[in-house]
């Protein structure tokens, strides 16, 4: 696919022929500086390329420490002179978006480095704690015995990482950087559940790394007598570098939480308002206050519970939408037996709607991407911290899959009418589809094609609940009850984000306006305040994209009319990679002008 930002190259028709060749020579040059600084990010982490599907340095793990950090702060520095060193006005529209992408990147970059200090390194939500784990399960592949010994080295290599790891947790503790009290336990539950069964309990069965290993050696086809002395060499990887690193780990997160304190908000640290202020526009893109937040979250919010309304009307429900909200939540026929059979029937039900779903992907965009995607439930465990569903990328190269993991570690959070939301959110036509078209961009440098940006993703993924509405894809009530219910999180997220770090609100007090305003119940309501507290901003970047991505759908739609067509509209939105939102403004804006101009 083209990008949608090369709709000005017809001017370059008006070009003379030395001027052509010399945007052509300066596009040339500038595409690949981009792709040597790509290159070069790129090699200075082990784990990216895991997660990229690559096999250079996978027995390593990437270099955590302020020396490191420092040196990467210096080199941005550097990309960004050169940058400026190009003639901006010799490149064609690719490559000036590309140019003012790059340099927005960097800027930010340098922002974030700022703020270091700030962000909370172990969480529930993630840290190295859980990376360490879910690259080794999930993206370090064996297939051949330079793969395993990859696998036994980066285990070895725990010890270490850790150390570093627990230096800078100390580092933050005694800035006044730590989490609320909650988190210790959820964190501490993970990791400790990776450090139960062989070969730290020798009477039991495999722990989840032993039995990650043993399984690939199977598929991978070695002989007994290879794979019984790589078996006894991870063993041994794990009794002194994995199981080590993580008790060391461990035993910070018990002495961390003997400390802690319950404040919620992170106006607690050091310039706390500062740094809520530079989350909310790293995670939305847009100059946005607090106060303009919250106050758009209560707008939504408000708007959302009166469709609800009019659909507990079309049911044919009497009472009050807080009794329309109990009864839903406890409705025995909404969910599946809380036993192996009644998850094996919702993984069979997900699979099921995942492969409808697939069939319909041409009336979603243009370009249907090549890549698979397919659904698995989060393993046991990370399954109590981990968030309720979750999409992973698949491998640049294609070689592995898009992934749709479900959490049923609780079934009574997991109702059936909201299966088809939140697969249309994490898979098709949400963050698969807009992953996988991005990763195909081939004329695309590399940095955009794997760009991350919150407010567009998680924007998208939104406004794909909504697209499936109007596609059919809802099959009953029930389920639009189900989409409606996620689009009001979104929406209270906007109130409650702002709540707990600019208007200091208890994670109680939080807690109570899920439950006042939200169907899920108090548990699955905690459960959320409890993300939103250690992801300061993130959980607003959700509402403030999708809006964003429906009003320029409607600005498309008004200057258009009849010209108008919702695949060429989605091909713009995800034919130039993740970007800013002003940038997608852009772009969508030039393209109504072409559309116009009947080009």
């Amino acid at each position: 696919m083209k990008s949608s930002v090369a709709i000005a190259a017809t001017a370059l028709l008006m070009w003379s022929a030395p001027a052509a060749f010399a945007a052509s020579t300066e596009t040339q040059r500038i595409n690949a500086f981009f792709e040597s600084a790509f290159e070069r990010s790129l090699a200075r982490s082990p784990l990216r390329q895991t997660r990229l599907g690559l096999k250079t340095q996978q027995d390593r793990w990437d270099d955590i420490s302020e020396r490191r950090q420092l040196e990467d702060a210096e080199l941005i520095r550097g990309d960004l002179r050169q940058l400026h060193g190009f003639d901006f006005s010799k490149l064609d529209a690719t490559a000036q978006l590309s140019y003012r992408l790059f340099e927005r990147n960097s800027q930010e970059a340098l922002q974030a480095f700022q703020w270091r200090h700030s962000g909370y390194l172990v969480t529930q939500m993630g840290g190295l704690h859980r990376r360490v784990a879910s690259t080794l399960l999930n993206e370090h592949s064996i297939g051949e015995r330079a793969d395993a010994q990859a696998y036994i080295a980066r285990l070895r290599r725990v010890l270490p990482l850790m150390r570093e790891l627990v230096k800078q947790l100390q580092a933050q503790a005694k800035q006044g950087v730590q989490p609320p009290r909650f988190v210790y336990d959820l964190t501490l539950s993970e990791s400790e559940d990776l450090l139960k069964g062989r070969p730290f309990e020798p009477d039991g069965e495999d722990g989840p790394m032993l039995a990650d290993f043993r399984a690939k050696l199977a598929k991978a086809s070695f002989s007994a007598a290879d794979s019984d002395a790589l078996l006894k060499q991870a063993q041994a990887a794990l009794l002194e570098g994995f199981g080590p690193g993580y008790r060391l780990l461990i035993d910070e997160l018990r002495s961390g939480q003997a400390s802690a304190t319950d404040v919620a908000g992170i106006w607690k640290l050091p310039r706390g308002a500062d740094y809520y202020r530079f989350s909310i526009e790293s995670y939305t893109t847009l100059p946005l206050a607090p106060g303009e937040i919250h106050e758009l979250g209560l707008k939504e919010v408000a708007r959302i519970h009166d469709e609800m309304r009019t659909l507990m009307k079309q049911i044919g429900f009497a009472g009050s939408l807080q009794e329309f909200f109990t009864h839903m939540r406890e409705e025995p026929r909404y969910y599946y037996a809380d036993s192996v059979d009644g998850r094996a029937q919702y993984m069979k039900e997900a699979s099921l709607l995942l492969e409808a779903v697939k069939l319909r992907q041409h009336e979603f965009v243009s370009h249907v991407p090549k890549v698979d995607v397919g659904v698995e439930q989060v393993p046991a465990w990370r399954e109590r911290s981990s968030a309720k569903a979750y999409y992973q990328n698949p491998a640049a190269d294609g070689s592995r899959p898009g992934v749709f993991f479900i959490n049923l570690y609780d079934m009574k959070a997991a109702p059936r009418y909201l299966l088809p939301v939140v697969l249309y959110h994490e898979a098709i036509p949400g963050h698969h589809l807009e992953a996988a078209i991005s990763y195909e961009l081939g004329d695309l440098p590399r940095f955009r094609r794997h760009n991350s940006v919150a407010a567009y993703s998680e924007g998208w993924g939104l406004y794909s609940e909504r697209l499936a509405a109007e596609m059919g894809l809802y099959a009953d009530p029930d389920q639009h009850f189900g989409r409606l219910t996620m689009e009001l999180m979104r929406a209270a997220r906007l109130v409650v984000d702002t709540g707990l770090h600019e208007r200091r609100w208890s994670r109680e007090q939080a807690v109570a306006y899920l439950d006042a305003n939200m169907p899920g119940s108090h548990y699955d309501n905690q459960r959320e305040i409890d993300r939103y507290i250690v992801l300061p901003g993130q959980a607003t970047s959700y509402a403030i994209g999708m809006l964003k991505i429906v009003e320029l759908r409607e600005r498309a739609q008004r200057a258009l009319g009849r010209k108008f067509r919702l695949t060429r509209f989605h091909d713009v939105v995800l034919g130039s990679g993740p970007l800013p939102l002003p940038m997608l403004e852009e772009n969508v804006a030039a393209w109504i002008e072409q559309e116009r101009r009947g080009e």
